[in-house]
């Protein structure tokens, strides 16, 4: 017996497929900020609790998902053979992807630092900057997850053009590096110098998500530009 059912035009299907893609690409990017919410554990508390085992365990869930994502991201683009708008949200996505993936990397870097915590927060002014670093570098992160999950243009721009000027403090980390002395303190120093740079990558990281998506959603290549770090 012939269905009654009218057949769905295939571009909705399509745009239904990119809709489930746009919440897989959200839902890698909180799995990313549960990893930079342990690297704040981990900061505060050293590596306790199993912390650094559930760090890792997700950070491979998080490479299998870019992983898969892509594969979708170029899977689509055969498929559909995309034009204008859809093109672009396609090869937007395979950008982010990357971007999640590459902040997750950062925050297992810190972390690993596990082991050395109750040393490295014993360096006064030094460990206090870093901390200063990975709490800007959490709230940039969060703002530009919040961006793509709710595709809001004002928070792309605002990441764009309101990035923080992470410059001054970075400075003021070297010289107080610098201050550190004693038999460990180079080895101190270079663990400091790891995390604070992680940090200072994951802000512009965040920063290349809001340009990403600025470009998206407004089609300007001109955006593209603050891609460049």
């Amino acid at each position: 017996m012939a269905s009654d059912r009218a057949p769905v035009p295939l571009r909705t299907v399509f745009h239904e497929e990119l809709e489930q893609l746009r919440m897989q690409v959200e839902l890698m990017g909180v799995r990313v900020d549960q990893n930079l919410e342990r690297m704040r554990e981990v900061l505060d508390h050293g590596e306790e609790g199993g912390t650094f085992t559930a760090a890792m365990a997700a950070d491979d869930e998080i490479d299998a998902m870019h992983v898969s994502l892509m594969e979708r991201c170029y899977d689509l683009l055969n498929r559909e053979a995309p034009m204008a708008g859809d093109l672009r949200y396609l090869v937007s996505v395979v950008r982010i992807l990357s971007e999640f993936e590459r902040v997750g990397d950062l925050a297992l870097r810190v972390i690993k630092l596990g082991p050395d915590m109750e040393e490295l927060a014993a360096c006064g002014p030094a460990w206090d900057i870093v901390r200063t670093l990975a709490d800007i570098a959490v709230d940039h992160y969060r703002t530009a997850l919040r961006a793509w999950a709710t595709q809001d243009l004002t928070l792309a721009t605002e990441l764009v053009e309101h990035r923080p000027e992470l410059t001054t403090i970075q400075e003021r980390l070297l010289a107080e590096l610098r201050r550190l002395d004693g038999p460990d303190a180079v080895s101190l120093a270079m663990d400091l110098f790891v995390a604070g740079q992680a940090a200072d990558r994951i802000a512009d990281h965040a920063a290349v998500i809001g340009a990403r998506l600025r470009y998206l959603l407004t089609g300007e290549a001109g955006h593209l530009s603050a891609e460049v770090r």
